[in-house]
């Protein structure tokens, strides 16, 4: 193939991307900047303001992006060693090391340009923010606790979706915050269950490595316990109302079926759990939370 053909864009290397980040998991984090986002125009002036949200929806989704490229360009070797992953885009050579990169620092152009639009201190604090989405990768390979590293990136979603709105700290955000890296982090150790003989062959730090599988579902039991306590603190620090406490309601029964189908001798919901019912988690609670603002007087 000649240099000049290579050069051709070809129409399927932004599929190939979009499946490599697997852009459809901003389900996981986005509602909550968006809850927080909305928390915060409610106590500001009460009037939804749609420029400001779609900012947050650019920063979030290019900031999610870039950590989710960088992650599997700093695995590819990993992955190939892993027969689940061992079909990932930068293995099979469906996208290439030097265009997985482009897509990431596009992506990163977007979240910076964002942070800029929407105030200074946006802006100052967000090369913070992309530090623990490349650290993460690496986290595998110096600690048996990656997961903690995977929260602290996630808690930062509605800390900035809050900061978007006002420009100034909010520990109500970081309570949100907190909640959810605490819960991704816990499903994430339910997910990491799957490579534990794979992991342990190839060297790859983990809870399930290190501990066994038992030990990581307690774990993950014990977050979604936090998470849920955590949400309850966020919903009387805001003063939510009703809906929002219907909210929490759902997300604790979703908890409860996401670890009953979940064993230490039984992995074969792993992704009924991971996929669907935490997808469920974020969009019903972050739709229970818009009816509680509409309701106690969000203006559209």
């Amino acid at each position: 193939m000649s240099s000049a053909s290579a050069a051709i864009p070809q129409p399927g290397r932004t599929k190939a991307f979009l499946r490599l980040v697997m852009i459809e998991h901003s389900v996981f984090a986005l509602p909550f900047a968006y809850i927080a986002a909305l928390t915060a125009m409610f106590q500001l002036d009460r009037n939804i303001h749609w420029g400001r949200l779609l900012l947050v929806t650019i920063a979030m989704v290019g900031l999610r992006t870039f950590a989710m490229a960088a992650n599997r360009i700093i695995d590819r070797e990993i992955d190939a060693r892993n027969p689940r992953t061992a079909q990932r885009e930068l293995v099979t050579g469906a996208m290439t090391v030097r265009h997985a990169w482009t897509g990431a620092l596009v992506a990163l152009v977007f979240f910076l340009g964002a942070a800029a639009l929407l105030n200074p201190l946006c802006l100052a604090l967000a090369p913070i923010a992309v530090i623990p989405m490349v650290v993460y990768p690496y986290g595998k390979r110096f600690t048996n606790f990656p997961q903690a590293i995977l929260g602290l990136a996630q808690a930062m979603g509605p800390v900035g979706g809050w900061l978007a709105i006002t420009g100034e700290w909010s520990w109500d955000a970081v309570i949100l915050g907190l909640a959810v890296g605490i819960w991704i982090g816990g499903f994430d150790l339910i997910y990491a269950c799957q490579d534990i003989e794979t992991d342990r062959e190839i060297g790859v730090m983990s809870v399930p490595a290190r501990f066994g599988i038992p030990a990581a579902i307690w774990g993950a039991r014990g977050c979604h316990t936090v998470t849920t306590a955590l949400f309850v603190w966020y919903a009387l620090a805001t003063d939510a109302g009703a809906f929002f406490w219907l909210g929490l309601l759902i997300v604790a029964a979703a908890f409860l079926y996401e670890h009953s189908i979940v064993k230490p001798h039984d992995l074969s919901r792993v992704n009924r759990a991971f996929f669907s019912t935490n997808g469920f988690i974020g969009i019903s609670l972050f739709i229970c939370a818009l009816i509680d603002l509409l309701v106690r007087g969000l203006t559209v």
